[in-house]
């Protein structure tokens, strides 16, 4: 298994490597910083067969849809107490709804 490295691209440089999880299962991570971002990201699990260029092109994907996501306005939701209600009508429903009727 390779060990952990550093890499830039689009101006970041991003600084991984090879951790193992804490817990009752021995397993390992890909971990990850960016010189850009404050957080550590942990993506994907390492394996026997990964390469830098492997690692480094997940990495980068992953990144990039994570900031592409971050920039989407977020999508509305509902208050819980309001789940599972059915939408409220508009006042053009009942209108539309009664010229259906009589179609």
């Amino acid at each position: 298994m390779i060990k952990g490295f550093d890499f830039e691209d689009s101006g970041r440089t991003y600084s991984c490597s090879v951790e193992e999880r804490r817990g009752a299962t021995v397993e390992t991570w890909w971990w990850f910083t960016v010189t850009s971002d404050v957080h550590r990201y942990a993506p994907f699990q390492a394996v026997a067969n990964d390469t830098r260029a492997s690692v480094q092109e997940r990495i980068v994907k992953y990144y990039t849809d994570l900031l592409f996501r971050r920039s989407q306005p977020p999508e509305p939701r509902a208050h819980w107490g309001q789940r599972n209600r059915p939408a409220a009508r508009t006042a053009e429903q009942p209108a539309v709804a009664a010229d259906a009727a009589k179609s």
